[in-house]
């Protein structure tokens, strides 16, 4: 089911929009075909309230839950179904959703990260109903692979989040820094703005985006991974400690070391606040300095690609999806509502709103006008090139999101940033590895 990636980039003919009346057709034909009621059997104006409730994110870029309220509120009248969309920090969500699930009892939508319908597939629904709907199949490869278990879809796709380096454009062109491509001038860069009082920012937390996300990319360009293809432990080789080793020196160099209890927006209020001047993020920091009216900041930012190391270049874009539990009694009115989230004007809407923020799932979007209206935001549409998902080059399934989930890629760089040999943090992340993987 899974397809071969395609470049964000490439070519593709935007999907026809769906006008109210197909959309209702189009998902009274479905209802028909699989079982489910369109309006529970009965005409609309009859029908029994029906309500869903949906948990999600407080997302970086706040219009963008403003526009789902607005969606609710429009679903509502149009298929008499209440939306109860509600958004909590992104850190909450796992433990929301581990907690519903074990207790048979919670939100109707679950907005999953990474591929945490791995871990909870035994009880979220099979959503083959409308998997295939809505363009489903041309879905980048990264997002399918995060839904999909042992070939069964657990969650439907959403949208990705790319990460690149933000950074301050005035601090470097003051400095005499020019951009990094590598690791070795990432590194000198950073330790003369450090000197001068401007210090690269990252977190080595355990949070949900940017410390795994860091971790994850600089290991992957030095030639370590987690695992090999096979599946096989691998972590503790050579390419990884030198990984390690770059890490050590960098932090004491290069970065603010209040990063290690840092959760994912401590990064954007020290850049906002103008304590750093580069840090690891995606498109919400620009977006909120704008929205602020801080053009202290905002005219003086941009961005550029992860750097490249012996191995390449790589960076982490973040899946999010949809995700049904079995236990819900509204199992029919959350379809409705994911398929109308994803109607084409709804969805274009959506993915615009967020100035390059979100990337979109699928082909479709590449030449729309945002992605060229902002030079400062503008390469967050390549980031998806340079993109791997946890556990690569191995498999994109339970151990990985186990693995993600206890923070122990990112821990290794932790524990050696406060003393522990490269040898040593590599051997126990090994150890810890094999407990999960087995192997």
């Amino acid at each position: 089911m899974t397809k071969t990636p395609k470049n964000p980039v490439e070519k593709s003919a935007p999907r026809k929009g769906l006008t109210r009346r197909e959309f209702t057709k189009s998902t009274a034909a479905i209802a028909a075909g699989t079982g489910l009621g369109l309006f529970g059997g009965v005409a609309p104006a009859f029908a029994q309230k029906r309500e869903v409730h949906h948990l999600a994110w407080n997302n970086f870029i706040p219009p963008a839950d403003d526009v789902t309220r607005e969606f609710a509120a429009a679903f509502e009248k149009e298929a008499g179904v209440k939306v109860r969309f509600e958004t909590i920090g992104q850190n909450d969500i796992q433990a929301r959703a581990a907690a519903a699930i074990e207790g048979g009892a919670g939100p109707d939508v679950l907005q999953l990260w990474w591929n945490h319908p791995h871990l909870y597939a035994g009880g979220l629904i099979d959503h083959s109903a409308i998997y295939s709907l809505d363009g489903g199949g041309d879905v980048f490869a990264y997002q399918q692979d995060a839904v999909i278990v042992d070939g069964v879809p657990r969650g439907i796709p959403y949208y990705g989040i790319g990460n690149l380096m933000a950074y301050r454009t005035d601090v470097y062109r003051d400095l005499g820094i020019g951009i990094p491509d590598n690791w070795d001038e990432f590194l000198a860069a950073g330790t003369k703005c450090k000197a001068e009082g401007w210090p690269f920012g990252q977190t080595l937390g355990h949070t949900l985006g940017d410390a795994p996300n860091f971790a994850y990319s600089l290991m992957w360009s030095f030639g370590g991974s987690e695992i090999d293809e096979s599946g096989k432990v691998a972590v503790n080789s050579e390419a990884t400690r030198q990984a390690i080793d770059w890490m050590k020196v960098a932090w004491e160099a290069a970065f603010e070391p209040g990063g290690l209890s840092w959760d994912d927006g401590s990064n954007n209020r020290a850049f906002l606040s103008e304590q750093i001047s580069t840090t690891s993020n995606g498109a919400s920091i620009y977006f909120v300095a704008r929205q602020k009216e801080m053009a202290h900041v905002a005219d003086n930012m941009s961005h550029y690609l992860y750097p490249q190391g012996p191995g390449g270049r790589f960076c982490v874009s973040v899946p999010q999806g949809f995700s049904i539990p079995k236990y819900s009694k509204n199992q029919e009115a959350a379809m409705e509502w994911i398929r109308y989230l994803l109607r084409p004007d709804n969805y274009e809407r959506y993915i615009t709103v967020q100035n390059c923020f979100a990337l979109p799932r699928a082909p479709g979007l590449e030449d729309h006008p945002m992605w060229t209206a902002d030079p400062a935001v503008s390469l967050y549409r390549d980031a998806a090139k340079y993109s791997r998902s946890y556990g690569w080059p191995g498999p994109f399934g339970r151990g990985a999101a186990e693995v993600q989930s206890k923070y122990i890629i990112v821990d290794m760089f932790a524990r050696a940033v406060q003393g522990e040999s490269a040898q040593v943090a590599a051997a126990w992340a090994e150890k810890e590895l094999k407990n999960v993987y087995g192997a």
